[in-house]
């Protein structure tokens, strides 16, 4: 399985630091060698913040990735950022409930998740970072789903109520992000 490297990026409190812990510890749990790199700014919740995971098969030489192969962004000032970043080829999976301008690159594979709309219908409105994490992974296959999902189960356990609606989340997105990993496949 290659190395997948990406960047989750958005405002402090979306959970954006919680996305890269929950698929660094999928990726250990699998049996890979992973780095959790989190960044964000003074402001905390409310102010920018990322964070680059990789999961891989081989030593990990460095947290930082100039270049992702992936990046999972929840806010606008977050694709500014990143999007010039992505390899070409690479993924960007953006939350479409924040973000309303399209990507320039036209050498890359977009993800629209409506992120917060789903989490909204799915009564869990913390839950957009679940529905981005489920995208990311369907899309790319990076960890084994049923390994995040027991990653989720683990992360959570004090709230029974909270895992099954994160499950509920995460599932959607999953479908989401398969959905547009087989249209790409059919236009490739």
């Amino acid at each position: 399985m290659p190395q997948h490297d990406v960047i989750f990026a958005g405002f402090g409190g979306q959970g954006v630091l919680l996305m890269g812990k929950l698929l660094a510890h999928a990726g250990m749990y699998a049996g890979r060698e992973v780095s959790w790199f989190p960044s964000y700014g003074p402001e905390m919740r409310g102010g920018t913040c990322n964070c680059t995971v990789i999961v891989s098969d081989g030593p990990v030489g460095s947290p930082v990735v100039q270049h992702p192969r992936a990046i999972v962004v929840l806010n606008l000032p977050s694709l500014d950022k990143f999007e010039p970043m992505v390899r070409p080829g690479g993924l960007i999976c953006l939350n479409s409930s924040l973000i309303h301008r399209q990507v320039r690159r036209r050498d890359v594979q977009v993800i629209h998740v409506p992120a917060n709309e789903i989490a909204i219908e799915l009564k869990n409105p913390r839950g957009a970072n679940m529905v981005a994490l489920g995208a990311y992974l369907g899309a790319t296959g990076a960890v084994p789903e049923a390994i995040l999902e027991e990653v989720i189960r683990e992360t959570f356990a004090a709230k029974p109520a909270v895992v099954e609606a994160n499950l509920e989340a995460f599932r959607r997105g999953l479908a989401l992000g398969r959905g547009a990993a087989v249209a790409q496949e059919v236009v490739a």
